[in-house]
């Protein structure tokens, strides 16, 4: 029996909390009706299951008699999982922004009984530390502010949530063409550093946005130095303390320079991200260090990842047995009495193992000190020394797992794993992106509507706008990888409903929260990046892609009311609209290539197309074995004299086909980047 109202939810992070001493609420209309009764402000707790801070707050706070005792008298307090309900911690992230700080998780908001915030901050210490005030402290200040000056509460709160329903007006406006587009890619070539990839500082996170705009100007305008700088990010993150070297799949973020410390919790929207930049990345390069860890990646993702029925858990947790990183980290004595002294003194010189560690006297696992692989012959033998340690690993107390399915971050991994899983000519990928899709469809639907999160088979939480342009990348990816035509309909049909829905009919772009989502205060509509990119760059693509792929202008009519609705806000700050700007490429010239098999295998035709980068293009194949949809984008597309023929279409411009890879190679090469100089 718990001890307060989070015993029957669904989500781990709240499950966490539900012997906590605090009577805590989940978000939702009863607990605002109690703050109505009682006339107490409300503390708002937002959190994740794999946050460290989030754990040391609970630890230090929620599971302390005398703290709990103060929150439990002052205040109505209501936990909500950040990831459940990313819809509520973007308003109040939003609202700690407007209050001038920097912002983070575990967040602490105090709200009155119309749940319109007032004030708040993070990580808040037991005793007072790092220039902090006392969590009790904080609370007896707040209570007391609330009761003797309402008057001060309610222009606080006025004045917040006046500023979440502004959006900055400015008569500028950013038209976007190749050559802003490709001054931008030569700007943020030169934040980047040079030593050790990522944007130059700390702590340094994947920036998936970021690097793929980065490399889509690259290859678009033949900027050298830009693909210089994702191919350093990416081998020095895949050699780094950050990629987990004995059972594969990245953590979060590094908290230095060198991507050897992480901070451990493994993400699936990271991995998802990671697996489509290096995919994408390896075949330009044919890096083997690429191709081991997107193997690597998911073969980790099969093994540890996935749920009864096929869909993607969401995280594991950085803690275990109370100690950030304690599964992953190692010390010398440790891998010799696994591998024996041979064998442990190879692997210390390949994964910067010594006596006295490399992280607060233990060892973080890494290869910093080489650039790529070792030779066949070495990698095989490290192999088998990996695999005894990771066999050694498993009898250790495992992090916590989040099992929770989430509809936009599943979206984000089944894309990755349909394009990788051709690229890599890896079929069983493609199958496990088809069998997650079909988790997402059928026991994430209800009543036509998608719904957000999914946990053994109970969510209530309300779809955003990420789940449906997730999941409409998902389908289309899926549409290219296997021919299926269902997969087409299926993503039409899930724009019909952004439409419906998530559309602002004055402005342009898409609402977070749908229209009939009651529990928030404000409908947000961002275009700027996150950790994953945000639903209106994600459907400016989606949108110039089903255009091309049905020939229906609606479309791109729709693609170009996005880019208008936020042409105000790039112009003020282009950097933080990366994801916006990468679409922009597909508005301005999508790309298409079409691979139609003749009575001869179309291989070769295949295996050249995947030796060149073409981001963001549509990749199609037509077999005569299949029945091909009726879609504009097929449409006189077929084999020429029986051999497999190739068609390649810039924009509105199409080359004439080609009947073998060198020269299908040649005209790839020459038209990506025909609009540089434009």
């Amino acid at each position: 029996m718990s001890r307060n109202r989070l015993g029957d939810e669904s989500s781990p992070y709240l499950i966490q909390h539900r012997d906590n001493p605090v009577h805590w609420w989940a978000w939702g209309p009863e607990a605002l009706a109690e703050a109505k009764r009682t006339g107490k402000p409300i503390l708002l707790s937002v959190g994740y299951s794999a946050c460290h801070w989030c754990h040391v707050m609970a630890h230090e706070s929620f599971e302390d008699e005398a703290t709990a005792a103060v929150m439990n008298d002052l205040f109505v307090n209501i936990k909500v999982d950040r990831e459940e309900r990313p819809d509520i911690d973007a308003i109040y992230m939003g609202a700690l922004h407007r209050l001038g700080q920097q912002g983070g998780w575990p967040l602490t908001m105090f709200l009155d009984a119309d749940a319109r915030p007032f004030w708040g901050g993070t990580y808040f210490p037991k005793q007072g530390a790092y220039g902090r005030p006392p969590f009790v402290d904080v609370l007896m200040r707040i209570s007391n502010i609330y009761r003797q000056e309402p008057e001060k509460v309610a222009g606080n709160a006025e004045a917040i949530v006046h500023a979440l329903k502004q959006r900055s007006v400015t008569d500028a406006e950013t038209s976007v063409t190749h050559s802003l587009l490709r001054e931008i890619t030569q700007r943020l070539a030169r934040v980047v550093d040079p030593i050790h990839g990522g944007i130059t500082g700390t702590p340094k996170f994947p920036q998936w946005s970021f690097f793929w705009l980065l490399w889509r100007g690259a290859i678009r305008y033949s900027e050298q130095p830009a693909k210089a700088a994702v191919v350093k990010t990416l081998e020095r993150i895949c050699q780094g303390g950050i990629y987990d070297h004995l059972g594969g799949g990245f953590a979060r973020y590094s908290v230095d320079e060198f991507w050897l410390a992480p901070h451990f919790e493994k993400m699936l929207y990271d991995n998802a991200l990671l697996i489509d930049l290096m995919t994408e990345v390896w075949r330009e390069t044919q890096s083997p260090l690429l191709e081991a860890r997107v193997a690597e990646t998911v073969d980790w993702l099969a093994r540890e990842m996935v749920v009864e029925g096929g869909g993607f858990a969401s995280a594991l947790d950085a803690d275990s047995e109370g100690e950030e990183g304690r599964f992953y980290v190692w010390s010398a004595a440790e891998i010799e009495a696994v591998l024996g002294a041979e064998q442990a003194a190879v692997f210390a010189a390949a994964y910067d193992v010594s006596p006295d560690g490399n992280w607060e006297g233990h060892t973080i696992l890494n290869r910093l000190k080489a650039k790529g692989l070792d030779t066949p012959g070495k990698e095989k033998e490290l192999a088998g020394m990996r695999a005894k340690l990771l066999d050694a690993r498993a009898k250790r107390v495992r992090p916590g797992w989040d099992d929770k399915v989430l509809a936009d971050w599943n979206g984000l991994m089944i894309a990755a794993l349909a394009r990788a899983g051709v690229v890599f000519d890896r079929a069983p990928w493609v199958t496990m992106a088809k069998s997650a899709f079909t988790f997402v469809e059928k026991t994430m639907t209800v009543s036509s509507r998608l719904v957000h999160s999914v946990r053994h088979g109970q969510g209530r939480a309300p779809a955003t706008a990420s789940d449906y342009a997730n999941m409409i990348w998902a389908a289309l990816r899926l549409f290219q990888a296997t021919g299926e035509s269902a997969y087409l309909e299926t993503a039409e049909g899930w724009a019909r409903v952004l439409d419906t829905h998530f559309w602002d009919d004055d402005t342009g772009g898409y609402f977070t929260a749908a229209d009939d989502t009651h529990d928030v205060i404000v409908r947000l509509k961002p275009g700027s990046d996150d950790a994953t990119p945000s639903a209106n760059a994600v459907m400016l693509s989606n949108l110039a892609l089903l255009s091309l792929l049905t020939g229906n202008q609606t479309y791109q009519q729709r693609a170009e009311a996005i880019a208008r609705a936020f042409a105000s806000d790039m112009a003020q700050n282009l950097a933080a609209h990366t994801g916006l700007l990468a679409a922009s490429m597909d508005l301005l010239s999508p790309q298409l290539i079409v691979v139609a098999s003749g009575e001869e295998n179309n291989h070769e035709l295949l295996k050249q197309l995947y030796a060149l980068s073409m981001p963001g293009a549509a990749e199609l194949t037509v077999t005569p074995a299949a029945s091909s949809p009726p879609i504009a984008a097929l449409d006189g597309k077929s084999p020429i004299d029986g051999k497999p023929t190739a068609y390649v279409c810039i924009g509105p411009e199409c080359a004439l086909p080609v009947t073998s890879a060198e020269a299908l190679r040649n005209l790839i090469v020459e038209l990506r980047s025909t609009t540089e100089g434009a």
